[in-house]
């Protein structure tokens, strides 16, 4: 029998502004957390919306324990790692252990005067047409549908969520084919010791280089007949026995499709699971494997990027560009997961010598709409740079020059 609806007409109803506010951040991971701590420690009042149930996005939802492009990166990123440190939260340079992640980042909001709500999620942004602006966001939670305004808004939910919903233009994907690389489920396992896994050399420690590590770590696997989808496999050591594990891909999933990130979770959770009861069949340092926990949420490479007053591009990397407006210097390489499974390659060999080049301000200011921000790897820039700059030491500078922007458009001189 057919169902007799195709379609539903929402009633229209009166929503309740029920908070007035200088600064809206969208999104509590890396670019999120630093950008509302930034903005509030510069004297504006911040709210901070996030869908999970805790701070740090893919540090600690996504359990990503470990932190690129971070060295030289001053200010808030130093001070998360310093805070870490001073909780034993990390094993080595750039691995931390991602509950500790969780308390260092919900101090540092209390102490900033962060206004938090968590397990909620924007779902729409209504816009005055008049004046180029947002007017407020919508959101649904357990307490129904919210909405909340302000002066200044952030987009750092990493995929663009708001501004697209504020109508702004963006891009997906590699440019004319719009070929997105591939997302990943982290976890963390244990029954192993770091210093027996550190002797032959498959995870990364003292005494071996991460891409040895990676090569070793792949050729013990499949001696024993296991093949992973991740063909560049990762164990970061965390505690003595815990392990972040990068391990798996999942194919031409885009980031605005709810089932199919759905679907590539749950892809990927069963490829973890298959994966590790098969090591641990193999006996030896293994025969105590196991998964402690998956992430909650798919790491996502890419999402939209959203247009900015500048877009950062392949040339800029190459040429190491600088600007006056700097928020940053990105010196990770170019890093693109290859976008093709039946190539049998963990990254595409892009044939381009780069330099260190700088993210500027204005790639953080969305072109379509006034008042609006983005930080991470949302913000304004093309298929290649994308790939370089996205990763979470850049995405905290980024967060922190467009919170201290937001605060000085609302509180004071705006420094563009």
């Amino acid at each position: 029998m057919s169902n007799a609806f195709t379609s539903y007409r929402e009633p229209a109803r009166d929503i309740t502004v029920i908070e007035e506010t200088d600064v809206i951040v969208a999104g509590a991971g890396p670019a999120g957390v630093t950008a509302a701590i930034s903005a509030a420690r510069h004297g504006a009042r911040v709210r901070l919306i996030e869908s999970a149930g805790c701070l740090g996005g893919v540090w600690t939802a996504g359990l990503l324990s470990w932190i690129l492009d971070k060295d030289n990166k001053p200010g808030l990123m130093q001070e998360i790692l310093a805070r870490l440190d001073a909780l034993g939260g990390r094993a080595h340079d750039n691995a931390y252990d991602a509950e500790v992640m969780k308390r260092v980042l919900e101090e540092m909001c209390d102490e900033a005067g962060v206004e938090v709500r968590l397990l909620t999620t924007i779902v729409s942004a209504a816009r005055d047409v008049s004046a180029n602006r947002i007017a407020c966001v919508i959101t649904e939670s357990k307490s129904g549908r919210e909405a909340w305004a302000a002066r200044m808004y952030i987009d750092c939910t990493g995929d663009g969520d708001l501004a697209a919903r504020a109508g702004c233009g963006f891009d997906v994907g590699r440019e004319g084919t719009g070929d997105t690389q591939p997302v990943s489920l982290l976890c963390l396992i244990t029954g192993v010791d770091f210093e027996v896994l550190n002797a032959r050399g498959v995870c990364r420690g003292r005494d071996v280089k991460p891409h040895v590590a990676k090569m070793n770590f792949l050729k013990e696997l499949e001696g024993y007949g296991i093949h992973p989808s991740y063909t560049s496999p990762a164990l970061f050591p965390i505690r003595n026995d815990l392990f972040g594990v990068l391990i798996n891909h999942v194919y031409g999933v885009r980031a605005d499709n709810a089932q199919a990130l759905s679907d590539a979770t749950r892809k990927a959770r069963r490829e973890l699971h298959s994966l590790f009861d098969a090591l641990r069949a193999t006996g030896g340092v293994w025969q105590n494997v196991r998964i402690a926990t998956t992430a909650e949420r798919l790491g996502v490479r890419e999402g939209r990027r959203v247009h900015g007053q500048y877009t950062v591009t392949t040339q800029d990397m190459v040429d190491g560009r600088r600007h006056e407006d700097a928020v940053c210097r990105v010196t990770f390489p170019i890093d693109v997961h290859s976008t093709d499974p039946s190539r049998g390659k963990a990254f595409e060999k892009v044939d381009i010598k780069i330099q260190h080049y700088d993210i500027p301000m204005r790639a953080l200011i969305a072109k379509d709409i006034d008042g609006l921000l983005m930080a991470g790897r949302c913000v304004s820039g093309d298929f290649i740079a994308h790939s370089s700059y996205r990763v979470t030491g850049n995405a905290v500078a980024m967060g922190e020059a467009a919170g201290r922007y937001a605060a000085l458009q609302c509180v004071g001189e705006a420094v563009l």
